[in-house]
Order: C-alpha cells, then structure tokens, then sequence
C-alpha cells in the first residue's frame, strides 16, 4: 500500500482488528438477570501492550524525578521492558542482581502493568569476569542463567526476549560471538528457546533483532522448520540516524507477519533532537538534547509510526526506547518525556490516543434478560451500573481478541 491508503485507512483497519462487538449479559451475585440495569463501560487496560524500556525503575537520585517517573510511566503505559543483560545482571561471578529486577516487576505489578526480560542471551555486555574462561565453561552458565532466571521470575516475567541479534553475533569474539559462528545461529537460537521453555512453559518467548533482512528471515524460518518454540519475532526498529519510510513500516510487518507469529516492536526510537550521523552506538554523549523543533518533528512521525502499527493485524506491541531522556541510551533525547519528566507532544497525542479515541468508552442499556450489545476495543473494562431501583453496582469483563464475544458480567 501506498502512504494516502495506509493512513487514509488506519483507522478502518483499527476498527476492524482492536475491537469487536461484545454480547454482554448482567447478572447479578447468584447469576440472575439484571433486567434494564444502565451500565457505563470504559476500558481501563488495552490488550495491546504499550510500552517501554523501564530501566530507570528506582534508579533515579532525585526523588521529585523518580516520582515523576513513575507517575509518567503508569499513567499511559501497560507494559515494561526490565534489564537482564548478562554483563550488568550479574556484575561478579553468583552475584547478581535478583533483588533489584525483584523490586522493579513489583512496581509493575502494582501499577498493572505487564513485565518482558531483556535480553537472556547476547554477545554484548558480556561479562568482563567471563572473558578469560574457557567457552565451554561460559556456555554452561549461560544455559545455567538462562533456565534458572526463566524459572525464579516466573509468574512475575512471562515474556522473554531470549536472544538477541543473533544474525550478527558471529562478528563477536567472545564466547557467544564463537558459539555462533561454530553452530550456526539457528542452532544457538533454538537451543536456547528450549532452555526457557523447559523452565516455563507458558512463557511468550521472543527472538530479537534490529538486522531486518534476509539473515532475519532465514533465521526465522529455520527456528520454525526445527520446531523450536518461538512464540513471537520482535523488530527493533532504532531511528537515531533518520526514520523509517512509513511504507517501510508496513512492509516491515507483512514480511515478518506471513510467519504466522505475533510482531513486536520491541525497541523504538525516534529522536527529538538533532540526528547524529556519526554516532557508533556505543558512544555516550552529553551535547544531545531535545529541541522544540525536535520534538515536533518526533510528534508528526510518531503518530504515523502508531497509527500505522496499531493497524496492522500482525502487531502485538510496541516498546518505546527509552520513556525518558533521563538516563537514555546513548545520551539520546529519545523520550517521550524530557529529563526533568515534562511531557513531550508524542506522550500526549498517546494519551489521547490510547487512552480516549482508542478506547471503549460506552452507556448501554440491558433488556429484560440483562443482555446488551456494544462495541468494545479489546482489553480489560471496569462496569459502573445503575438498576431501575436507583442502585448502584460495579463490575469488571476482559474482551480478548482471541477470546469469547459472548460475556457474563457479573454486577455487585
């Protein structure tokens, strides 16, 4: 599709994908119909999982900041990315830092929103104590790290990104850079999948890549012809250098979407600031700031890059990199929100976004068997109901893409 169709039909393409139409029958405690009650319905958490990286979670000095950060971060987000890098998990041999990631899922859990690890196996931020081990013995702990951290997190991190950048770690001269380029990607990948799903089979296991090319698709493809339990293929998609075609956008999704698998996009980045062509990735920066202009500019191509990715049937999330400037990679002004915590134009066009034309936001009325029909996004909805009596009750129902259209809820 051209750019005037894929926006000029965005939001039919919403309609048809995030929302369906919901048989919603009221009872009350003991079941019985709650004949002619008015029920308010509004959704309070899309399905869709909208997200970020979390690193700063309890990691900001200044505590006007961290709350800003927080209250920021919960008020538009349902899901969090959490950092498992090999190299900063676990600083020292055994000596990890369980307690810290324990301490972030919480603040997730409390705030309902939805928790992925990143990242289990990678040939960056590998552990200096581990550079002069013999690669046998590094690659049993990390299968070690790798089921044990699956297994300790469960219930609280249920989605993993399991290895990332895989088509690329060849060119790593350290132990996982060797282990690939002796096995072969696939081989590494598939192993390592089935390391976590032995530890938790429920598990949304993801393989993770920004080389978005043939090598990524082989790979793909290799994982499904083995049978490895791949559950979703995450797309990085970083723009420090200049953004994506939106055509590209889409394209990107029906190549990787003909899998038969969810998409993520699990680390997206659009500046507002000023592009850096000469940046390697690796350096950190202190001149890289957000502008006005900057952030207009990221505000006209982030809805774009929303819109068209909540669109697509194949999408299941995206995750912003980073939610803030404070601390972001790189030193790049990639938030959605400035150092100080304000709220760049991208936050609030998502606000009113997801939070209020994207959403279900409906009074109905039952018929005398407690029935009535609505059109409802998909997610969790919270019930403010009045009986004919003048009583008030409330209640709660999930609309699942993937789940039933026929609803009992229950009004107390």
């Amino acid at each position: 599709m051209n750019r005037e169709q894929l926006l000029g039909e965005a939001e039919k393409r919403i309609q048809e994908h995030r929302t369906a139409e919901a048989s919603v029958r009221f009872v009350d405690k003991a079941g019985g119909p709650l004949a002619g009650v008015a029920a308010d319905v509004r959704l309070v958490r899309h399905e869709f999982k909208l997200g970020a990286n979390a690193f700063r979670i309890g990691a900001i000095d200044d505590a006007a900041l961290q709350r800003g950060y927080y209250e920021r971060f919960a008020a538009l987000l349902n899901y969090a990315t959490l950092p498992f890098y090999w190299g900063g998990y676990e600083p020292q041999p055994g000596k990890t830092q369980e307690g810290r990631l324990d301490v972030m899922a919480a603040w997730c859990r409390d705030n309902g929103i939805i928790t992925k690890g990143h990242p289990l196996v990678w040939h960056e931020v590998f552990p200096k104590w581990a550079e002069a081990m013999p690669d046998p013995e590094v690659l049993a702990l990390q299968e070690r790290r790798v089921k044990e951290i699956v297994h300790r997190f469960q219930g609280r991190i249920d989605i993993w990104d399991v290895v990332n950048e895989a088509t690329v770690s060849a060119r790593f001269n350290n132990a996982v850079g060797r282990w690939m380029k002796a096995r072969g990607a696939a081989a590494c990948v598939a192993d390592a999948l089935r390391w976590a799903d032995g530890s938790n089979p429920a598990a949304v296991l993801l393989y993770n890549d920004f080389n978005v090319s043939a090598d990524f698709e082989k790979l793909v493809q290799a994982l499904l012809g083995a049978k490895a339990p791949l559950k979703t293929i995450g797309i990085q998609s970083h723009m420090h250098k200049g953004t994506w075609p939106i055509e590209r956008v889409w394209s990107v999704c029906d190549t990787y979407a003909r899998f038969g698998l969810p998409l993520h996009f699990t680390e997206a980045t659009v500046l507002s600031g000023d592009l850096k062509k000469d940046n390697d990735w690796h350096r950190r920066r202190d001149d890289w700031h957000s502008t006005p202009y900057g952030e207009e500019r990221q505000l006209d191509y982030g809805r774009l890059f929303y819109t068209v990715l909540f669109s697509h049937p194949a999408v299941e999330a995206i995750t912003w990199w980073d939610f803030s400037d404070n601390g972001s990679w790189q030193g790049a002004p990639a938030g959605l929100v400035r150092k100080d915590m304000t709220p760049k134009p991208l936050y609030e066009w998502l606000m009113d976004a997801f939070h209020k034309r994207w959403a279900t936001k409906a009074t109905v009325t039952a018929d005398a068997s407690g029935a009535a029909k609505l059109r409802c996004f998909f997610g969790d909805h919270e019930v403010h109901a009045r009986l004919p009596s003048g009583a008030q009750l409330t209640g709660r129902f999930t609309l699942s893409r993937r789940g039933p259209r026929a609803i009992e809820v229950k009004l107390a």
